[in-house]
């Protein structure tokens, strides 16, 4: 039964409708196809209403292009502190990330020196006010068990390594995997795994080019890996980064877990190019594995997509193979290169938009990624038409170079922060507004 209708009494006023900042209008993607909408952004910079014409603020009409909720990048490495300026800084990677679409990056700890302890993360926060062009969530490393409690009042969450990495020399033993994933749950934090068992790394292995790193890294290490994880409490938010083959991809599914591919592992095979440019950890698949992880994206199996920016000085990659760092830039060409397989009918803008925007932003417990009332007004605006090549003269970071130069891609036209554009016609516009963040409720399970 409906409930009554209360009525005015004779001189009383109407409620004053909410005020409204400004207007955007175009087509966006609403319950899975495009439509025309227009949506009311509020003084605080939240989506008030989606859908129907709202007077009042500002009104801007893109035209024919598309409005979309901007990105999160679940996985990104901006190198301080410690880190070589000609790689990246916190400045130039998050403006790298406006441009790409991206208004929100999770910050890796696997800085010089790892963010280990509750000083070291004030000291990274410190680094990101007033330096930062969109939001930064940041990452702690648990490597030190009588840190964690200190550490979870301030962390966004946490990142375990399994395997050797940059800035990782000792990972935790698999006997010490287990007790750790106990201790974890007892926070309500995302937990980020890097999950590779070096023990199936084979001995004395020397690659010289991306084959033979996938021979020294092999799928088989994924897979022990994430049988180590697979007993972990069901109350740990549990969230497995750079899957790499489709077999995976089926075992995550099955258990209900959260995780990631990144565009390298979608997009580039072992065989894409012989130089260290195509280094990158966990390696780069076969040719076949990479199509198999693809058509697993293209059908939505995969919950999160994330960049895993990792730049590295040209100087650095131009090393032998054995000697160069592993990983590549990615923040600024992850959602250019997926919106151009949109374009070309190879990928349906709904599941991108799922998993770039909407199941990220949810894992990290944050109120955007979807075009939906009470979300923050963290949007962009994509013009199908305007594609382009990739080029590292045009692209923002300042390690200058690109595995993708020459790929087509679409770059937003405009990329909206609490309702106040940042990026306007494909340029930076915006000013370092970018706040820590830490998870404003608790973190959903992006899986679904």
């Amino acid at each position: 039964m409906a409930p009554p209708v209360r009525r005015r009494r004779d001189g009383e006023t109407a409620p004053k409708p909410p005020e409204i900042a400004s207007v955007l209008a175009g087509r966006a993607l609403v319950r899975g196809r495009l439509q025309p909408v227009e949506i009311a952004i509020d003084p605080d910079g939240r989506i008030q209403s989606v859908g129907r014409t709202r007077p009042g603020g500002p009104r801007r009409d893109v035209g024919e292009a598309v409005i979309l909720p901007a990105a999160t990048d679940l996985h990104v490495h901006l190198r301080e502190p410690g880190g070589p300026t000609d790689a990246e800084t916190i400045p130039t990677g998050t403006v790298g990330a406006a441009l790409g679409g991206i208004a929100l990056v999770a910050e890796m700890p696997n800085t010089e020196p790892p963010v280990t302890d509750a000083d070291r993360l004030a000291e990274k926060a410190a680094r990101v006010r007033g330096r930062a062009a969109v939001d930064v969530l940041l990452y702690a490393s648990p490597t030190d068990p009588r840190a964690l409690d200190r550490l979870a009042r301030t962390a966004g969450g946490f990142k375990l390594f399994l395997a050797p990495t940059t800035g990782i020399e000792r990972p935790p033993l698999p006997e010490e995997v287990a007790p750790l994933l106990r201790r974890l749950a007892e926070h309500d934090l995302p937990v980020a795994v890097h999950a590779e068992d070096p023990r199936q790394f084979p001995p004395d292995a020397r690659a010289r080019d991306p084959v033979g790193w996938n021979s020294a890294r092999p799928p088989a290490a994924e897979s022990a890996a994430l049988a180590l994880l697979s007993g972990a409490p069901d109350r740990l938010r549990l969230h497995v980064a750079h899957v790499t083959t489709a077999a995976s991809v089926d075992r995550l599914r099955r258990e209900g877990r959260s995780f990631e591919v990144t565009p390298m592992h979608l997009l580039l095979s072992d065989r894409s190019g012989n130089d260290a440019q195509y280094k990158v950890n966990p390696p780069l698949r076969p040719e076949a594995e990479r199509h198999a992880l693809w058509d697993a994206f293209r059908r939505g199996e995969v919950p999160c997509v994330a960049s895993d920016h990792a730049p590295h000085s040209a100087a650095a990659k131009e090393l032998p193979f054995d000697r160069a760092p592993s990983g590549m830039p990615g923040v600024e060409t992850m959602l250019p290169l997926l919106l151009a397989r949109v374009r070309a009918g190879e990928l349906s803008l709904d599941v991108l938009v799922r998993a770039a925007c909407d199941r990220p932003a949810r894992w990290l417990g944050q109120p955007m990624g979807r075009l939906a009332p009470g979300h923050r007004a963290n949007l962009m605006v994509v013009d199908f038409r305007a594609r382009e090549p990739l080029s590292a003269r045009r692209l923002h970071a300042p390690c200058g170079w690109t595995a993708y130069e020459g790929w087509e891609a679409i770059r937003p036209r405009e990329v909206w922060k609490d309702g106040e554009p940042i990026v306007q016609d494909g340029q930076y516009v915006g000013r370092p507004s970018g706040t820590v963040v830490r998870p404003e409720y608790a973190p959903g399970r992006a899986a679904g």
